[in-house]
């Protein structure tokens, strides 16, 4: 047996105080289940200022909480300081066969690529703090955040899965071009493929991206090539940051369809395959319209 450990900590990216701790929750456990794990405890980080009542961090902690429990682990404490603007996060401790510990590292050529949730969020919570759109108008992608990695994490584990990772703050090219890098290959992604939450589409088409987008943008500059007909636009909701995306499972070809069938029944918010892993340069990446 061995232990796996992780820690995040996010700012708000919903109003609603409970749905942010469920989010911030699932986001946190994502690594752990990334890596093939099983979350056992985990411990609170809030900062917190004291003028908006222990009430609404008491919602934020109880909706943390609550998703902990969903993971079949255990809040075992955490600690508290004073800030001016509300951040919040856990620490998990989780546990994994040493034999099946999955890293971002060994993806073969010639294997599939599977994504377990639509992209597009960080657009999504960026509208929503400049109040273009309300919770509700977002339900489904908000669901998607607070929906738990686990099953994906249970159904790669049944199948000859190379390498895995979650998507979070380096966009969707940026833990793949990571996952490339570290394995000595490249990849090939189909854009009609990709999921994408609607409202995503909408609203980046109308120019409302944030900063981190930009970021990860510059920083993969001269590692992504985009078929000519992919506008700026949709480029940018594969470099948009997420916030407890789904896992990226680079898979055998011949355990793709397994794969894609034991995530439907664990009823992910997504299982398409978006692409599949070349040889070539290292961390390489072309986008493709389709195939």
């Amino acid at each position: 047996m061995a232990l796996v450990q992780t820690v995040d900590l996010i700012t708000p990216i919903v109003d609603d105080p409970y749905v942010f701790g469920q989010v911030t929750a699932a986001n946190a456990l994502s690594d752990i289940y990334a890596m093939g794990g099983k979350p056992i405890t985990a411990m609170n980080l809030a900062a917190f200022p004291c003028e908006l009542g222990l009430e609404i961090l008491g919602m934020i902690l109880e909706g943390g909480r609550s998703k902990v429990e969903e993971a079949g682990a255990v809040v075992v404490g955490g600690h508290t300081i004073e800030d001016d603007e509300p951040k919040y996060g856990l620490s998990v401790t989780g546990i994994v066969s040493p034999d099946k510990i999955m890293t971002i590292g060994g993806a073969k050529s010639g294997d599939i690529l599977v994504l377990t949730k639509p992209l597009g969020v960080g657009v999504l919570a960026t509208v929503l703090k400049w109040g273009k759109v309300d919770e509700q108008d977002i339900k489904a992608a908000i669901d998607g955040m607070i929906h738990l990695n686990a099953g994906a994490s249970d159904a790669m584990l049944k199948v000859n899965t190379h390498a895995a990772t979650d998507i979070t703050g380096f966009g969707f090219l940026g833990h793949l071009h990571n996952m490339m890098h570290e394995s000595g290959v490249s990849a090939r992604i189909v854009l009609d493929k990709v999921p994408i939450w609607p409202q995503a589409r909408e609203y980046v088409h109308r120019k409302m991206i944030g900063g981190g987008l930009k970021r990860n943008w510059e920083y993969l500059e001269g590692m992504v090539v985009f078929d000519a007909g992919i506008d700026e636009l949709t480029k940018a909701i594969l470099y948009d940051p997420q916030t407890s995306g789904g896992l990226l499972i680079s898979v055998a070809p011949d355990d793709a369809d397994k794969l894609i069938e034991l995530l439907k029944q664990t009823g992910t918010p997504a299982h398409d395959i978006v692409g599949e892993v070349v040889g070539g340069q290292a961390g390489h990446i072309n986008v493709r319209i389709g195939r």
